[in-house]
C-alpha cells in the first residue's frame, strides 16, 4: 500500500521538474536596428504586438538605435512599421539605394538589425505676379539659394500669373524671396516675401511689377 502511493508522487516529482526545466527550445531574436534623421519627437514603432516610442538623439537627426522589449522565436515573421512618425516628418521609411528589411522571418538572417530613415516635411513657395509686361525677371529664396525664372506669357494678359519655386523649403526653416533680376522697363516687388515654413505650403508671396 505504501509503495502504490510512492510511485505516483515520483511520478508527478518527475513531471513537475521536466516542466520547471522546460520552455522553447527554438532559438530567440532581438528586433533592433537604427533610424536616422529624427528631429522632432512622437515617433513609435510597432512590431508583432510590441510598441516601442523613439525619442530624437541628443542632436536632432543623428542615429538612435532601437530595441523591441521582447525576443521573437525562430521562424516567427516581424514586419515594422511606424504606428506614427516624428512630428513634421510624414516621410520615414527605408534609405535611399538601400534594401528594405523591415520585415522578414526570424532567423533566415544571423541577426535582425532594421535600418530606417526619416525627413523633415518640405512645402512650396508660390504666388502670383501681377503687371508684367517686360521679359527677365528672376526671383529667389534666399534661405536655399533656390530660384526661378518667370517668363512672359507669349499673349499679353492681365491676369496674375502664377508661379512656383523649384526647390520646397523644410518645416522650420526661413524663407526670403527677393527679386534678383529686373523684367525689362520695369521694377518689381515682393509681398509677404520672409518668414518661417510651417506645416504647409505658402502660396502668397506676391510680386507687383511697374514701369520704371
Amino acid at each position: 500500500m505504501k509503495s502504490s502511493l510512492i510511485r505516483p508522487a515520483l511520478a508527478l516529482a518527475l513531471v513537475a521538474g521536466l516542466a520547471g526545466c522546460g520552455g522553447s527550445d527554438k532559438a530567440e531574436f532581438a528586433v533592433k536596428g537604427t533610424i536616422t534623421g529624427i528631429v522632432y519627437p512622437g515617433a513609435v514603432l510597432t512590431t508583432n504586438g510590441m510598441d516601442l516610442a523613439i525619442a530624437p538623439a541628443a542632436k536632432p537627426g543623428d542615429p538612435v538605435t532601437f530595441e523591441f522589449p521582447n525576443k521573437l522565436e525562430y521562424g516567427d515573421v516581424y514586419n515594422v512599421q511606424f504606428k506614427s512618425t516624428p512630428q513634421h516628418q510624414a516621410a520615414c521609411g527605408t534609405p535611399a539605394n538601400t534594401i528594405a528589411n523591415y520585415t522578414d522571418t526570424a532567423g533566415r538572417l544571423a541577426e535582425i538589425n532594421i535600418t530606417l530613415t526619416c525627413a523633415v516635411d518640405d512645402y512650396p513657395i508660390s504666388g502670383t505676379v501681377t503687371g508684367l509686361t517686360g521679359t527677365g525677371l528672376v526671383i529667389a529664396n534666399g534661405s536655399t539659394g533656390n530660384s526661378g525664372a518667370i517668363a512672359l506669357p507669349t499673349t499679353p494678359t492681365t491676369t496674375p500669373i502664377p508661379y512656383s519655386l523649384p526647390i520646397e523649403v523644410p518645416y522650420g526653416a526661413s524663407y526670403s524671396v527677393a527679386v534678383i533680376t529686373q523684367p525689362t522697363g520695369q521694377f518689381c516687388t515682393v509681398a509677404n516675401a520672409t518668414g518661417e515654413m510651417r506645416d504647409g505650403a505658402v502660396s502668397n508671396v506676391n510680386i507687383t511689377c511697374v514701369a520704371r
